[in-house]
């Protein structure tokens, strides 16, 4: 099954979506900074990254970039999660890199459609 990166500094959203991920049969790694999620996706090559966007050490938009400015991990696929569901805010999210982008509080099928539609293999 594929491996996620959850880049996700608040204790309470990391652990519901990562027991619904996990009961679902998705492989899981764990970050909670954007720093850490950073370092964690070049080691570990998930399939797909949730990155909240408001973390501590760098932003979820900072750690999007970087990761896409690198070779081996830009096409690894970015789904932003912020709680700050402001107009322009999707395209702040595509702007930086992200390949999607959903809002907090996670609607779990609504998320999991977007991941099962990133993992799709490109041809």
């Amino acid at each position: 099954m594929a491996k996620i990166l959850l880049v996700e500094d608040n204790e309470m959203n990391r652990d519901m979506l990562s027991r619904r991920l996990l009961r679902r049969g998705y492989e899981l790694v764990i970050a909670v900074d954007g720093a850490e999620g950073v370092a964690v996706a070049q080691a570990e090559m998930p399939d797909v990254v949730l990155m909240d966007m408001s973390l501590p050490v760098m932003d979820g938009w900072e750690a999007t970039r970087k990761l896409k400015a690198e070779e081996a991990t830009r096409g690894i696929p970015v789904i932003a999660l912020t709680a700050h569901a402001m107009s322009g805010d999707r395209d702040k999210a595509i702007e930086a890199g992200c390949d999607d982008y959903d809002t907090k509080p996670v609607e779990f099928d609504r998320l999991l459609a977007k991941i099962e539609a990133l993992l799709v293999p490109r041809t």
